[in-house]
């Protein structure tokens, strides 16, 4: 039953761990890789002129240019599912403070790395994962780390059919109701791979509220809170009349 459970919520609990080194070296022969497709995806990032203005082609921006060309690297190692695991951890770390120091220009870019491979020992990252942080310090866009793992997200899901719902509860879910919610997920999107984002929030009262779909657009409210707004909201015009 709990392998069905991790096989329903994310695809990365299956996920062998050797597809990619282990070893986080940073070494020049591993960096060349990163940058070659880098600079393979750099179509995207091209200009154009019209007239005095210059326009940014589509999927243009830098976050897009540096997502794709590890997708890229990620696709041609056969390393996805191991990078994309290895993302989604460091993303839980990268706080507003962290951000601030890595971006901080009275750093070194050696103290910058150092701090980032410990993070990439500790979290058994791969060696593409540590290496591609290196470049994003070594071409001063670690800045961006949060916008590159998101977009990464955005190119995983469409590559492998998954659909990402955040789930937001009064309390902490069980495994077991991760499972069934993401099941349920399944029977209404079609997706094959769903990938929830639990959350928190007491005020919810009791219950659960999904949201999925590009920018969070679909909802379903399925919480005491949201019941209650109802309520409220049908009793409102008799209140009014009243």
């Amino acid at each position: 039953m709990a392998s069905m459970m991790r096989t329903a919520t994310t695809t990365r609990a299956s996920v062998s761990r050797t597809e990619a080194p282990k070893n986080v070296g940073f070494s020049a022969s591993m960096r060349a890789p990163v940058n070659a497709a880098f600079k393979g995806s750099c179509v995207a990032l091209r200009t154009q002129t019209n007239g005095s203005r210059v326009v940014m082609k589509a999927g243009g921006d830098i976050a897009s240019g540096y997502a794709n060309a590890l997708v890229e690297l990620a696709q041609s190692a056969n390393a996805l599912e191991a990078i994309h695991t290895d993302l989604d951890a460091l993303d839980s770390v990268m706080s507003e403070e962290v951000i601030d120091f890595l971006c901080n220009p009275l750093m070194t870019a050696e103290r910058k790395k150092e701090v980032l491979k410990k993070v990439c020992t500790d979290g058994s990252f791969s060696a593409y994962t540590g290496n591609f942080l290196n470049v994003l310090v070594d071409k001063k866009r670690i800045g961006l780390i949060k916008e590159v793992v998101s977009e990464f997200d955005d190119a995983y899901c469409e590559l492998t059919d998954t659909q990402v719902a955040t789930v937001t509860s009064a309390v902490k879910l069980e495994n077991e109701q991760q499972f069934l919610i993401a099941k349920k997920m399944q029977e209404m999107t079609g997706a094959k791979n769903i990938k929830l984002k639990p959350q928190v929030d007491p005020s919810l009262i009791g219950g659960f509220v999904v949201q999925y779909g590009p920018g969070g657009s679909q909802l379903v409210d399925l919480s005491v809170k949201g019941q209650i707004d109802d309520i409220a909201a049908d009793l409102m015009p008799e209140a009014t009349l009243a």
